[in-house]
């Protein structure tokens, strides 16, 4: 394709002239340069449709222009011109699609019509919707037990549909719900039900308008949630203290300019985002968190002595807390010399931001993967908590907790029930409204579901969405066995690696896009989605479907249903799928937070889900917030292996989940490319190589097991000591199946013991 793989550093701030140059070249890439800017006009506007890349809220609507780079560039290859025909598919085995790269993949554009899988040709051909959901019933009648069946889900799927899904899957008989949050933030929902009772974040945007300090933990928003940069922005030109941790010294966490700001523009000038920005070793977060909470411990005690004020909120921790007495114990017997080490800071860059936090009336601590993708995940989270609460900052205006989610509707859609763990009082109000018995024993997430494949225990997978193979760790095993599998159902709107890593059977099957118009019995429709901060709003397409022949996802999952239960199951699933309002109204009658759904969505901004947290109400055993004790500072096993580097993975800013919008990744200076690899110079020069050399990475592992990734480039970057980069999803065959948090079953994507081996391969390796 001509691409040219060059390194070169980046100069510019995040955001700016570069966001628009990037966003215009994605439109005229896409062939949509003119209807994709009309259709930029209704994203995230009154009546219009919800961003469909990340889950960040949305302003009051006051300019016309609430999108970012990267939510544009998600709807430039949504309404891409593109399209990958029956015609193409033909014309290309599955074996030879196995050899493009997933750039260009995507690049193919949306899928026309539902596919299958013909093993005597090699190729997908086309296939009737009818004989689509007839293949889909036949296997899923044929199971001896439901439970051998898998119901993924990604985190673009709409309430309705997911609500839909769940019920089908229930009704079926399984409550096997593998979802994209469980390799993402499910130490979020883990974790933060133990302390503060509630699994979702206790801020709203305007919180960000009153904090006086925020505090950033392995968050990279102008990637992964460009919009957070405005909410970062003013708070920064305020005077509002902002401090970030994270192992790489990301752009937009040092810069930004507003492209939406035409003084910035035209002066070229930009306003700094972080106060200080500590480079944290990968998997010493914790290490960083407790230094801080010890030191607020030993400046309250020295406080008291002197007959100063208080450092530590004792009127919130007597009246709304338990376990201070063990956690201050636990900190005590800490040493600094440890948290030093662990850490990768000094004690002083420690205290410093300590500091920084005893000083503020009202903070927010925000934090993404870099907390939750390790293998005590759900701990890390209640870390941050327990620093939330040391200073009663949960429950207060301009305070809180932020988990930073991914995907636009990811929260959404474990509030409606997708989940694989469900409570008596989901199953018990399913029962009374629809008139049969859900399973009550729990279901597989993707971990279990994994260990249930390669065990020959699950023989169809169903995925609403996403990109599975390439998400999933352990590639040498896992997709071996998704390969093993009797059926593979993909509900998609591009080509992806998923379709080619298939079972013995498979279907494509082509949904309409968040930005195209849904047209059912009742007419156009629009769906809710809920953001990162809990509030629910309606997305309406507005744009004619890529193909006659698509599907909306309610309406493939009602025939996937009517197809495999028939005349027993006790759901209208003609009506439903005719007015999503109808769905809307069973959603509020099975979960009464959405009490007055359908009024409450046609209001400008939808509605907020109430936070019990938020109010300062535990919904724990206790009744109280917890103050959960983490032992030790490690978030990952340590390691002896003298010439072990900790692997983290990362996303490229031209990347969105698996979804690559480009090779390059201009913020870190890397174009053209992906197959590189993130040290820092002393560690370069400390192990005999030189930038550009070409070395294979091995993880290193007591299961006998070789994983390898071959042939990545040495790029020289500011990067902490005894640690790597490279970017996700090309590292997930080095992260074993079995590294996973025990309590949330998050896989550690940003902790891998690995070792380097040089290598001169004719060419890079994926």
């Amino acid at each position: 394709m001509g691409i040219v793989k060059t390194i070169r550093p980046y100069h510019q701030p995040a955001g700016g002239w570069g966001a628009l140059k990037a966003m215009g070249e994605a439109l005229v890439e896409q062939h949509v340069a003119v209807s994709g800017m009309a259709t930029l006009a209704h994203m995230n506007q009154p009546g219009g449709f919800d961003c469909p890349g990340c889950a960040w809220p949305d302003p009051q609507h006051t300019s016309p222009f609430e999108y970012c780079e990267n939510g544009a560039k998600a709807v430039a290859w949504e309404a891409t011109a593109k399209r990958c025909t029956p015609e193409f598919l033909a014309a290309h085995t599955v074996t030879d699609l196995e050899e493009w790269n997933d750039f260009e993949l995507e690049m193919v554009g949306r899928l026309t019509h539902p596919m299958r899988y013909d093993e005597r040709s090699d190729t997908y051909v086309p296939v009737s919707w009818e004989e689509a959901f007839a293949t889909i019933a036949r296997h899923l009648n044929a199971l001896p037990d439901p439970n051998m069946a898998e119901f993924y889900t990604s985190g673009r799927t709409s309430n309705e549909a997911a609500f839909l899904y769940q019920l089908f899957a229930r009704e079926y008989g399984t409550n096997n719900f593998p979802d994209c949050s469980n390799m993402c933030h499910e130490a979020t929902s883990v974790g933060l039900p133990q302390s503060l009772g509630v699994g979702k974040g206790t801020v709203l945007l305007e919180d960000f308008d009153k904090a006086d300090a925020i505090f950033i933990f392995g968050q990279n928003p102008g990637t992964n949630s460009p919009r957070m940069m405005t909410s970062l922005r003013d708070a920064s030109r305020r005077g509002a203290t902002i401090m970030s941790f994270n192992p790489f010294r990301e752009r937009a966490l040092e810069r930004f300019q507003a492209p939406q700001n035409p003084v910035e523009m035209a002066t070229l000038t930009a306003t700094p985002i972080s106060s200080r920005l500590f480079q944290v070793r990968v998997g010493g977060d914790v290490a960083v968190i407790k230094g801080m909470m010890k030191w607020l411990v030993e400046a309250d005690r020295l406080a008291l002595r002197e007959d100063g004020a208080r450092v530590l909120d004792w009127d919130f921790i007597r009246g709304h807390t338990a376990g201070i007495e063990a956690l201050v114990a636990d900190l005590d017997a800490t040493h600094w010399a440890d948290i030093e080490r662990r850490s990768g800071l000094s004690r002083d860059d420690i205290e410093c931001a300590a500091r920084a936090y005893a000083r503020s009336k009202c903070a927010i601590l925000a934090f993404g993967m870099g907390l939750t993708q390790h293998r005590h995940g759900a701990q890390n989270v209640q870390q941050l908590a327990n620093l939330a609460l040391l200073r009663g900052n949960i429950g207060r205006e301009g305070s809180g907790i932020c988990p930073v989610r991914g995907h636009s509707n990811v929260q959404g859609d474990r509030t409606v029930g997708i989940t694989e763990v469900p409570g008596p009082a989901l199953l018990d109000a399913l029962a009374a409204r629809f008139g049969f018995e859900p399973p009550r024993a729990h279901g597989h997430n993707v971990v279990t579901a994994l260990d249930a494949m390669l065990r020959g225990e699950a023989r169809v997978f169903i995925g609403m969405g996403g990109n599975f193979a390439a998400a999933i760790p352990d590639w040498g095993a896992t997709q071996a066995a998704l390969r093993r599998l009797d059926l593979t159902v993909q509900v998609s709107t591009k080509l992806n690696r998923s379709h080619l890593v298939h079972g013995r059977e498979a279907l494509i099957l082509p949904c309409l896009g968040r930005t195209e118009l849904d047209l059912q019995a009742g007419g156009a429709q629009a769906v809710t989605v809920e953001d990162s901060m809990s509030m629910v709003h309606a997305s309406k397409g507005m744009n004619p479907p890529a193909s006659e022949q698509l599907m909306s996802e309610p309406a493939i999952v009602a025939g996937m249903a009517r197809a495999t239960l028939g005349t027993r199951s006790k759901v209208g699933w003609e009506r439903l799928v005719g007015d999503y309002a109808l769905i809307r109204d069973d959603i509020e009658a099975v979960f009464p937070i959405f009490e007055g759904y359908n009024a409450r969505i046609a209001r400008p901004g939808g509605f907020h889900l109430a936070s019990p947290a938020r109010e300062r109400i535990w919904a724990t055993p206790s009744g109280k917030a917890n103050l959960l004790v983490c032992e030790g500072l490690c978030e990952d096993p340590a390691m002896t292996d003298p010439e072990a580097l900790w692997l983290t993975s990362v996303r490229s800013h031209d990347q969105y989940n698996t979804t690559l919008y480009s090779l390059s990744d201009r913020y870190r200076g890397v174009y053209g490319q992906r197959d590189v690899l993130f040290l820092n110079p002393a560690e370069i020069e400390r192990r005999g190589l030189a930038a550009d050399d070409r070395v294979d990475i091995v993880t290193i592992a007591e299961d006998g097991v070789e994983r390898r990734v071959r042939g990545f480039r040495v790029v020289p970057h500011a990067f902490p000591d005894g640690a790597c980069a490279a970017y996700y999803p090309e590292m997930n065959p080095l992260v074993p199946l079995a590294a996973h948090d025990p309590q949330s079953f998050t896989p550690s994507y940003k902790a891998v013991p690995v070792r380097l081996e040089k290598c001169t391969p004719a060419g890079g390796g994926r």
